[in-house]
């Protein structure tokens, strides 16, 4: 197991678990779409508006293929699952963590995002059906399942830490 993969729908926490997770393992952290903008030198919003959402698919897929080879922490984006091949790619090359969030928690976090093109373009009730369609390819996805609610995000990490670490056989 070389890298940790945070999985889950856009809002579930996987940035904010992947920050502190980092810091807590003493691993380095790279945020899939922040790494994806540094290279494309666009922002998702523009990425989807200028090649469309298959292309940026693509190129989720070619991230994880190609990213770097050594022991971090990945936060993927909400709909990288979705592919059989990441999916595939991910369970080959690390240990994933689904972070397995309520809606409602993610609808107060998620509903006023601009940088959210889906969010933007999409109601209420059209998130809440993709949330769910999406939460099947995150179990197929996932080695271990983090339910969120009710636990404050030092729980959420210190029980990552602890599944990484007995894992690893530490």
């Amino acid at each position: 197991m070389r890298k940790v993969y945070l999985v889950g729908f856009m809002g579930s926490g996987k940035s904010a678990i992947g920050k502190r997770l980092s810091y807590y393992l003493k691993m380095p952290y790279y945020d899939m779409d922040q790494e994806i903008v540094r290279r494309e030198k666009m922002t998702i919003p523009e990425i989807f508006e200028k090649y469309g959402e298959e292309r940026f698919r693509q190129i989720e897929t070619d991230f994880l293929r190609n990213f770097r080879d050594e022991f971090c922490i990945i936060s993927t984006g909400g709909g990288v699952a979705m592919n059989p091949q990441n999916r595939k790619i991910m369970r080959k090359t690390g240990l994933v963590l689904f972070l397995d969030a309520t809606f409602p928690d993610i609808w107060k976090r998620i509903h006023k995002d601009k940088n959210r093109p889906i969010v933007q373009r999409s109601t209420k009730q059209e998130l809440e059906d993709l949330f769910y369609q999406r939460r099947k390819y995150y179990r197929e996805a996932t080695h271990i399942t983090i339910r969120t609610e009710g636990r404050s995000l030092k729980q959420i990490v210190e029980y990552a830490a602890f599944q990484i670490k007995r894992l690893k056989g530490e």
